[in-house]
């Protein structure tokens, strides 16, 4: 079933988005590069579920290691090969969706409101439309932590762009498996012969 060639070129394209995504990731952990919005639960929730550590990460990674081992083994073993390359495509895919929820509700952040001062995500959004598309609302929305809007927004973009490139490798790498397995010789060998009497 493997060549191998695939599965290497599969596996050194997804090893460097997966650590992209773990970088991305820690980093969305530490607004303006300080522990304490860490410690006092100042963090958005995406932010706080660590899909790109442990989705787009450590099991992308994961698949990418089972794809080696199985291609050095025999033919018998594409449901595992299959298995995995769907664990990567789904873990990709969480962390996708994640990271566009948490790109849309924008940053958490301590923001004026009629109360006063007070955390919340000011930017969520509402009848004017989505903040992403109004760049005049960034520079007053937070008063703490400064230039959050544009850390979340560079930090979800990279983590989105970095699990869509990890789906697509993996979606063409599920394809190539499952044209190669129907190519082999000895599934072409498996034809209806008509006997003579």
């Amino acid at each position: 079933m493997c060549t191998g060639h695939c599965s290497r070129s599969v596996g050194m394209a997804l090893i460097p988005t997966a650590i992209v995504c773990m970088l991305a990731n820690a980093l969305l952990l530490f607004p303006d590069l300080k522990y304490q919005y860490l410690t006092e639960n100042h963090v958005t929730r995406e932010a706080m579920w660590c899909s790109g550590i442990w989705a787009s990460g450590l099991l992308v990674s994961l698949s990418v290691l089972l794809f080696g081992l199985v291609c050095r083994r025999s033919d018998t073993i594409l449901y595992y090969f299959l298995g995995y390359t769907c664990l990567a495509i789904l873990a990709a895919g969480l962390c996708f969706m994640v990271s566009g929820t948490g790109l849309t509700r924008g940053p958490l952040c301590l923001h004026n409101s009629t109360d006063g001062l007070k955390w919340g995500r000011p930017l969520k959004q509402d009848k004017t439309g989505s903040y992403l598309y109004a760049p005049e609302r960034w520079p007053s929305a937070c008063v703490e932590p400064r230039r959050v809007v544009i850390w979340n927004m560079a930090l979800f973009s990279v983590l989105m762009a970095a699990s869509g490139l990890q789906l697509i490798f993996c979606v063409l790498h599920l394809l190539t498996a499952l044209l190669e397995s129907m190519c082999r010789p000895s599934f072409c060998k498996n034809k209806v012969q008509i006997s003579q009497l």
